[in-house]
């Protein structure tokens, strides 16, 4: 059975135009991807009203609360000793949001605490997965 984190977080968008503005965002982790965290953006968050959802490592948020990483869309490094910026970049252009490094700690704990780090591999279905991808072929 899966099991579901999500947390409730404020973080700040960062623009020059028209400004910096606070956007509610929730943090997802699902034991059924032990791989992957989410952060959702509501559809107040974002300029054409829809939702907006970012699937990337766990291991890179854990990784860029230390020191600059990622490649590709998904860039995360500290900023200052309380804040960690996400940039997120798509065809369209970028977004940088910044949230308070405590809050994606916590997070994480409470991810660790459902599926340990290192112990990913134990929670996959490979076989399930593969099963249903045949299926979809």
């Amino acid at each position: 059975m899966s099991h579901v984190i999500d947390q409730a977080v404020q973080a700040r968008l960062i623009a020059t135009v028209p400004r910096s503005r606070k956007v509610p965002a929730r943090l997802r982790y699902d034991s059924g991807d032990p791989l992957a965290v989410q952060v959702v953006f509501p559809p107040v968050a974002s300029l054409d009203g829809a939702e907006v959802v970012w699937t990337f490592a766990r291991d890179l948020l854990t990784a860029g609360l230390r020191e600059p990483s990622g490649r590709g869309d998904v860039h995360i490094w500290p900023c200052g000793p309380d804040n960690t910026m996400l940039e997120f970049h798509t065809a369209d252009g970028l977004a940088m949001v910044q949230f308070q490094a405590r809050d994606l700690r916590r997070f994480l704990m409470r991810s660790y605490g459902v599926v340990a780090l290192g112990s990913e591999g134990r929670h996959l279905d490979i076989e399930g997965d593969l099963a249903a991808l045949l299926r979809e072929a």
